[in-house]
């Protein structure tokens, strides 16, 4: 017994050294990193002051949606030690998130819907509410995807049909009743969360659910498909083609709802990365531009695996119709000598979008001039901002 104690001892004894040993070499946890040090030394003034400082939050959207990845990978690729944090936060819509910027304190920047503005002010709910936002960047286009039965060929035979569009607070609402409206189609709408309006179709008790968001949709993509249900079509319509654009969905987008070989025609609204109009000597807008600078700098890396696919279809010039660029992207980008591109990118466009090849020759330049009004150089700047909060 008393040499199993001091056998012990000596265990213990040699923990102790190695331990104190440790204090002194390169595995000093203080001397890992600089986040590692912020967190050894939390509840120092110095280092609230700094994490305050150098974060910058971003409301994104609902779990499983493209909003929320894009958040997580702005975070994974710009967080750097405590020169700059990205706090992406889950948010509850395209709508929700319009308010939060607005109002909610402590966020800097958010991710919404293109139309989601026009939708507030056309109702009613806001007035001149752009004067009150400004962009960082458009980001990419989000899809229309309608799961419904294969008797439903188009967004027409939805006519008088139950149909879900998501909660009022999101993106999903506004677009699809922004579009049904467009195109005289009388529906019965109902406002149920996208994974219970799912099971509901599959029960019959609705007849299609909506879902706008980059494809490939993570809520859509998972649908179990019995072999009753498939994506229905959304004509590109002339009441659509001011505010929206044509786009595919394919099987390799969504092999569960697509043959292989088929593709499906449908409409995109752009998703913009969006910030409250601050005034340019504030500390938000001090914030706002340091997440600019490192967002701008390291962009190519977001358009690399393993980040989201729709990150290569950012142009970070492009520009956004009615929108007013905060100053100080509008500055990196003329300073960097960034362009946006026109026709070349078009034809590519086009390549791309069978739905969009599809337009007759006449409307080509149309549509050429629509497409260009998202991509050319926009040059205003961002007008006077009023009060918050």
């Amino acid at each position: 017994m008393r040499k199993a104690l001091g056998m012990a001892l000596v265990a213990i004894m040699t923990m102790c050294g190695l331990s104190a040993q440790a204090e002194q070499t390169e595995y000093d946890p203080s001397k890992v990193s600089d986040s590692l040090k912020a967190i050894f030394q939390f509840g120092s003034v110095s280092t609230k002051q700094a994490l305050n400082a150098n974060t910058v939050t971003l409301i994104t959207g609902t779990i499983g949606g493209t909003y929320v990845q894009f958040g997580a990978d702005l975070a994974s690729v710009l967080d750097d030690g405590n020169k700059l944090r990205v706090l992406p936060i889950v948010g509850r819509g395209s709508v929700q998130s319009v308010a939060d910027i607005l109002f909610l304190q402590g966020v800097d920047l958010g991710i919404v819907r293109a139309d989601t503005l026009d939708y507030l002010e056309r109702k009613g709910f806001a007035s001149d509410i752009k004067k009150q936002f400004t962009y960082v960047t458009k980001l990419y286009n989000e899809e229309m995807q309608v799961i419904a039965p294969k008797s439903v060929a188009t967004l027409k035979d939805l006519e008088g049909k139950k149909v879900s569009v998501d909660l009022p607070n999101g993106g999903t609402f506004v677009t699809a009743l922004t579009v049904f409206e467009r195109l005289g189609i009388k529906a019965n709408f109902v406002y149920i969360e996208q994974r219970i309006a799912m099971e509901k179709l599959k029960a019959g008790e609705i007849d299609a659910v909506i879902v706008v968001g980059g494809k490939p949709y993570k809520s859509v993509s998972t649908f179990t498909n019995d072999g009753r249900f498939h994506l229905a079509g959304v004509d590109y319509a002339k009441p659509l083609q001011s505010d929206y654009l044509p786009a595919t969905l394919t099987a390799k987008d969504y092999p569960n709802l697509i043959k292989e070989g088929e593709t499906v025609d449908t409409i995109a609204v752009p998703a913009v990365l969006a910030a409250y109009n601050w005034g340019p000597k504030t500390d938000r807008y001090r914030k706002i531009a340091q997440f600019v600078d490192a967002f701008f700098e390291k962009f190519p890396a977001l358009q690399n695996p393993p980040f989201h696919p729709k990150w290569k279809e950012v142009s970070l010039a492009a520009p956004l119709a009615g929108w007013n660029r905060l100053p100080v992207a509008q500055q990196w980008l003329d300073s960097h000598g960034v362009e946006p591109v026109a026709r070349q990118r078009f034809e590519s466009f086009l390549k791309q979008n069978p739905a969009a090849a599809k337009v007759p020759d006449t409307d080509k330049e149309a549509l050429f001039k629509q497409f260009q009004a998202w991509e050319a150089q926009n040059n205003s700047r961002a007008q006077a901002k009023p009060e918050k909060k």
